[in-house]
């Protein structure tokens, strides 16, 4: 029997913590061909997408994958995410979250990182951090995330 993999429940719990202590959960996600997000918002083959119950419809935190309904530029959109892909989930406001390893991109996948480097027009999404504001947690000293394997 093979182990199962504790991501997804501390994905789940950090989510949880968040929105019990009234901060912003935001993940990071490595994008690749199985990961259905707007790919006008990828950048160097990542998204940062703002999970809170305000940016969201419809959210489940599954074992496997993530899905959801949120706008981008307005436009509601079908997001999935393998949890697999994930690489972060933190609060936006103190950047209190924990990190995880994620497998590299695979060589097939370097063309559709390539495809998404154009240049962001319209409005901003709701859901996907704004090109402007830095995706990154603010660095404060040491860091406070645990690399889980």
């Amino acid at each position: 029997m093979s182990e199962i993999s504790t991501k997804p429940y501390l994905v789940r719990a950090i989510y949880q913590w968040c929105t019990d202590q009234g901060l912003t959960p935001y993940i990071a996600v490595a994008v690749d061909r199985h990961t259905m997000v707007p790919r006008q918002f990828v950048q160097e083959g990542q998204i940062v997408l703002n999970i809170s119950p305000d940016a969201t419809q419809s959210l489940v935190i599954g074992n496997e994958l993530i899905a959801f309904q949120a706008r981008f530029g307005g436009v509601a959109q079908n997001i999935s995410v393998p949890v697999d892909n994930v690489s972060a989930i933190y609060a936006r406001e103190n950047g209190h979250g924990m990190a995880f390893e994620v497998a590299g991109l695979p060589a097939h996948d370097a063309a559709l990182e390539a495809e998404t480097e154009s240049p962001v027009s319209g409005e901003p999404p709701e859901a996907a951090v704004p090109p402007d504001e830095p995706p990154e947690p603010p660095k404060v000293g040491r860091s406070h995330l645990k690399l889980v394997k």
